[in-house]
């Protein structure tokens, strides 16, 4: 039977068909691995074959990746292979800044007025920061300097310092040098491995100002008393040398810190900023003040120059002038002198400031004739009052000489009055000038006419010009000026060591003319002049009976113990 069952499967097999015809001995043969095949390694084991249509996908995609590969490559070791091996090197090879020094401001005595110091904080090393006079008065003449910046990532984005205002500003393309640069080599970790020059800083020059730094000291201090004593809010001051044009003091109360605004001190700028009295403005180039009496030599000089008036004829004074009102005879105009004089003549008239004799010759009166505003106007800007000195400050106001264009400008009115004249002539009404000008006419009534332009340069300006009026008519004005120290209103000037030729000025300010300001001018010596001097000290109480001549007494009485040698005197030992 058991041969019938096989016969059956192999016959079966012969016709083509399956045999299901199994061998006893071949019941448990898949339980042995007889051939000893590797069954980790898949051995034995039946495998589907991988058809061709994913091989040819599988091929597809390893091309496309190889070529991905081959086009990045291309890109980076070809296209941009220069650049991108310039910003390797780059990244190796750094460059750093190399600051040069600032150049230091000097007073005419080589003392040292701004110069430099370490920076502070994360630049300590870096450059250098401005470091600044330790004396009060010097701020607007030096101004302040901004330092180099970095931006939030480390790196200099200002990397020069600059002057921002004052002889800072003014001579910043001397004082700033040129910076240098450094090549830094690093290793892939960011430290140095070597550093070297590539271009070497070169300092800023340094600059000799003219002023005496004894002087401007001097000066802001004598301003400041006064102004401290309640009575005057603020105060300003220039000393000038009338040959060469040098200015030895220059100085201005209330001032700010040069060294809060170049640290950039926000707490101390704030309170700069909430001062009412402006604390930023260089009064002395561009503070505008009604001159006053100040300007009444200068009206003298042009009644001369005019041939309108002898100086030895003598105008009555009462201590007023009546104008008659044509149209309301009972009703005449009437400008009330500080003072009845009597009869004074030039001199005397400039000595006591009699505005009766001013006006006088000013608009006119009676028989008299007057310059009139178009020459009162000529004169003033002859002796450089209304426009600018030409000092190197920026800024500088030009002021205002009142005419009848700028009334009607200003106020609408086309009528110029007679009484419009008589108040310019006196240095009011609309008059405005800031001191510089004072200090730059007093010379040149000083000298005879020489017209300088002022300069905070050691050796001047050199720049001069020769003003048109007879020699002789300057005598005249000197020694009325003189008389105002022996006899006048510049009396506080009157000293045994040193003969000072004055004048001074008090100007109504305010809606109801409830305030003043007080000036003072003059030259030294009267013999031979030297130095001019200009102080106004700003808006005290009407009345107020020590001002601008009160400054200059301590100022001259302070120089002949400190400087005697602007007195060409021997200190006392």
């Amino acid at each position: 039977m058991f041969d019938r069952f096989t016969r059956s499967i192999v016959s079966y097999g012969k016709r083509g068909k399956v045999s299901t015809e199994i061998d006893p001995d071949e019941v448990l043969l898949d339980s042995h691995n007889l051939p000893e095949f590797n069954q980790s390694q898949f051995e034995g084991r039946i495998e589907t074959p991988i058809y061709a249509s994913k091989l040819t996908v599988l091929f597809g995609v390893f091309l496309l990746i190889a070529l991905v590969f081959a086009g990045r490559l291309w890109f980076l070791q070809i296209y941009k292979g220069e650049v991108y091996a310039a910003q390797s090197e780059e990244n190796r090879l750094g460059y750093s800044i190399v600051f040069a020094e600032r150049g230091i401001l000097y007073d005419r005595n080589n003392v040292e007025l701004a110069w430099n110091v370490p920076a502070i904080g994360e630049d300590l090393g870096s450059f250098s920061s401005r470091a600044f006079i330790d004396e009060p008065g010097f701020a607007h003449l030096l101004g302040y300097v901004t330092l180099p910046r970095r931006d939030k990532q480390g790196y200099f984005h200002r990397t020069e310092i600059e002057g921002v205002v004052g002889a800072e500003k003014i001579f910043n393309a001397e004082l700033t040098g040129t910076n240098g640069l450094k090549i830094v080599e690093t290793n892939a970790l960011g430290q140095i491995q070597s550093e070297s020059s590539l271009a070497p800083p070169v300092e800023g020059s340094s600059v000799a100002l003219s002023i005496d730094s004894r002087l401007q000291a001097a000066l802001h201090e004598f301003i400041t008393e006064r102004s401290n004593s309640d009575t005057f809010i603020a105060g300003s001051g220039v000393i000038m040398d009338i040959h060469t044009g040098e200015i030895l003091a220059l100085t201005n109360y209330p001032e700010f810190d040069p060294k809060a605004l170049t640290d950039g001190d926000e707490d101390k700028i704030a309170e700069f900023q909430a001062d009412d009295r402006q604390v930023f403005l260089n009064r002395a180039i561009a503070g505008l003040y009604t001159p006053g009496s100040i300007v009444k030599p200068i009206v003298a000089l042009g009644a001369l120059q005019e041939e309108i008036i002898d100086p030895k004829k003598k105008i009555l004074s009462t201590g007023q002038l009546v104008i008659p009102n044509p149209y309301t005879p009972s009703q005449p105009s009437i400008f009330r002198d500080w003072r009845a004089h009597g009869l004074v003549d030039m001199r005397r008239g400039i000595a006591v400031s009699s505005n009766v004799y001013i006006w006088t010759i000013g608009g006119g009166f009676g028989d008299q004739e007057g310059l009139g505003i178009t020459r009162l106007e000529k004169y003033f800007r002859l002796f450089g009052l209304g426009s600018v000195s030409g000092i190197e400050f920026e800024g500088e106001e030009e002021g205002v000489i009142p005419n009848p264009t700028w009334k009607e400008e200003t106020f609408g009115e086309s009528d110029w009055r007679i009484g419009d004249t008589y108040n310019t002539a006196i240095g009011q009404y609309g008059f405005l000038i800031p001191p510089i000008q004072a200090v730059r006419a007093i010379g040149a009534i000083a000298t005879n006419g020489k017209l300088l332009t002022p300069s905070i340069k050691k050796g001047g300006s050199g720049q001069a010009e020769r003003l048109l009026i007879d020699e002789d008519y300057y005598e005249v004005a000197h020694d009325g000026m003189r008389g105002a120290v022996l006899e006048g209103t510049a009396q506080a000037l009157n000293f045994p060591w040193i003969t000072i030729a004055g004048k001074t000025g008090t100007a109504e300010v305010g809606r109801n003319k409830q305030f003043m300001n007080s000036w003072v001018v003059g030259f030294f010596p009267y013999e031979e002049p030297k130095y001019a001097f200009a102080v106004v000290m700003e808006r005290a109480p009407a009345g107020t009976l020590q001002g601008s001549p009160y400054v200059m007494y301590q100022m001259m009485r302070w120089m002949k113990d400190n400087t005697p040698e602007y007195f060409d005197i021997t200190p006392e030992m």
